[in-house]
């Protein structure tokens, strides 16, 4: 049976949109998962779909579409991945719907009191960091090793806000150095993960599929 996988996000020209590009041919051959581009300003009924990503590339052109989106993706419990832009805007969703924060993002609505996402203390745009996978989460379950992630990232959440998701009971499942948090694990949901690395860069040069994409692809295939 086929599945299929909406990458919510403005597809342009950067590496990421390529590596992403070419990962979707072997989605549909290995998990007969079908992926198609969802732009933020045209976003359409994500019910009907078994698995969002929300994809690099923040700002995005319509924010409150795309946090409205997430709101729809948590309460239909649609299996979700959000990578690098995607875990700030899911922070931000989860911090306003259930935390009643204001939860503003520094690049696109200035620098605040009220910002969840902050610029990094060090730029990890283009710069690779080794994660490690926090035992005893599902996420070490994936990915047992340390590995090196690739990041594209010059804002990630503040550990401020990292600390009231914690308190509210989302999970930091991997870190590395210079990211702080580098995965997200959100409460009473099937599959609801967040990562500042992006697994998928590496596709094009005939990475294997990262062990997170394949734990969310199981988690669609069984939705």
């Amino acid at each position: 049976m086929t599945r299929t996988l909406g990458l919510l996000g403005d597809r342009s020209s950067h590496r990421s949109h390529q590596e992403l590009d070419a990962l979707r041919p072997r989605l549909a051959a290995e998990y007969e998962v079908e992926s198609t581009w969802i732009p933020t300003d045209a976003i359409v009924d994500l019910r009907r779909l078994d698995g969002v990503w929300l994809v690099p590339g923040a700002p995005y052109r319509d924010d409150r579409a795309v946090i409205a989106a997430l709101t729809a993706v948590r309460a239909a419990d649609i299996p979700f991945l959000g990578t690098c832009g995607g875990m700030q805007y899911a922070v931000m969703e989860f911090m306003q719907t259930e935390l009643g924060a204001a939860a503003t993002h520094a690049e696109s609505d200035g620098e605040g009191d009220d910002n969840a996402v902050v610029p990094l203390a060090c730029s990890l745009y283009g710069e690779i960091r080794q994660i490690s996978p926090l035992p005893g989460s599902r996420f070490a379950s994936w990915c047992p090793e340390p590995f090196d992630g690739v990041h594209y990232c010059n804002y990630a959440p503040s550990e401020e806000s990292v600390a009231q998701l914690q308190a509210a009971g989302v999970q930091v499942s991997a870190t590395a150095p210079d990211a702080g948090a580098e995965v997200l694990e959100f409460p009473t949901h099937p599959f609801y993960v967040t990562s500042m690395f992006q697994p998928h860069i590496g596709t094009l040069s005939g990475a294997p599929t990262h062990g997170l994409i394949r734990a969310f692809m199981d988690a669609i295939v069984r939705n």
